[in-house]
């Protein structure tokens, strides 16, 4: 495997549409029989988030093979993002636009490389929020994808409580970029 190459788009085209839906059905194929992971649920979600402010996806590649997606968008304070977590969020989260993590996902292949964690950096890192966000399923993978966030330097900062279409989440925040190579905060 070579370096994964990473290529950043504003806009959803029908090219990265295409390109965003196969990825997310191989990624997540053990849970598309589930309501909220359904590829139907996440077109719909791809297609809401395409069009709100600060829209980004960054794909990975090892040569011309696809190996892994993020994408995500701004929030402001009066974005329904907010009205999803459990309890009243401080205000010094809220006051400043923050880069909303809606996906990030990538092959069987791939997972344990360091691809992840580069798609991560590479959509994030550039970032003017400064800060991003994610929910996540704290169960994931045994509890392993949590781990992973925390390790990456996100902390937890609320909850999601569950929905008819969705499991309980956490809600996660950290610094979009890594000063000094220390661990950022958010």
């Amino acid at each position: 495997m070579t370096e994964t190459v990473l290529r950043h788009h504003r806009e959803l085209t029908a090219a990265l549409r295409r390109a965003l839906v196969a990825l997310y059905a191989e990624v997540r194929a053990p849970l598309l029989h589930l309501p909220n992971y359904a590829v139907a649920a996440f077109v719909e979600r791809l297609e809401l988030h395409s069009g709100q402010p600060g829209f980004e996806a960054v794909l990975g590649y090892d040569g011309t093979e696809p190996v892994g997606y993020a994408y995500g968008n701004t929030v402001e304070s009066g974005d329904r993002w907010w009205a999803r977590l459990a309890r009243a969020t401080p205000p010094e989260l809220t006051a400043a636009p923050t880069f909303a993590l809606r996906e990030l996902g990538v092959r069987a292949r791939w997972r344990g490389t360091g691809a992840a964690r580069r798609i991560h950096e590479g959509l994030t890192g550039g970032r003017g929020e400064g800060r991003v966000m994610l929910m996540v399923n704290p169960a994931a993978g045994g509890g392993k994808v949590l781990a992973l966030y925390e390790a990456w330097g996100y902390q937890v900062v609320n909850e999601v409580p569950p929905t008819a279409e969705a499991p309980p989440l956490v809600a996660m925040a950290r610094a979009c970029r890594w000063p000094d190579g220390g661990a950022p905060g958010y």
